[in-house]
């Protein structure tokens, strides 16, 4: 009888340490900012502090090749 009542609780530790753990990482990136990518019609993310403000990184350019 001991026996199965350890193995029961095992089960039901490793659940609620899984379902613990989805959680915080559900809450964790609910909780990230989005950046503004295309903002301002511009096809990268545009840095908006430090000493590259204002500069796009990783802008996606099309060559006519690909057209």
């Amino acid at each position: 009888m001991e026996e199965s009542m350890t193995r029961h609780s095992k089960l039901l530790n490793e659940f609620s340490l899984k379902k613990n753990k989805a959680d915080f990482i559900n809450k964790i990136q609910r909780s990230r900012k989005a950046i503004e990518v295309n903002a301002n019609g511009t096809s990268g993310y545009k840095l908006k502090a430090g000493t590259n403000a204002g500069k796009i990184l990783k802008h996606i350019k099309k060559s006519s090749e690909n057209i």
